[in-house]
């Protein structure tokens, strides 16, 4: 889901970061960050760069049947009877 070399590239640069002092941990903290971030990206719920591109066609053919819809029953509508039409009324 998540492109691994960019996980890495993260994890390398925030222990790039890492004071010079610390220099001997830089390789424990890098495996840390990675596992880290690894553990709170795949707890995200992603979708692929495919997977949202098909849902947004998906979307924009929903949009377009809806707005016909719409139209139609708007031409429909003043041709409806309405209750009062139905109703018999007190002059007959």
């Amino acid at each position: 889901m998540f492109d691994p070399k960019a996980l890495d590239d993260i994890a390398s640069r925030l222990a790039g970061a890492i004071p010079p002092g610390l220099n001997s941990l830089k390789n424990d903290l890098e495996k840390s960050f990675h596992a880290i971030l690894q553990g709170a990206l795949g707890k995200l719920d992603l979708v692929t760069r495919e997977e949202f591109e098909v849902q947004k066609l998906v979307l924009a053919k929903t949009r377009s049947k809806l707005e016909d819809l719409e139209k139609r029953v708007a031409e429909m509508e003043p041709h409806v009877l309405t209750k009062e039409d139905l109703t018999p009324s007190a002059h007959d």
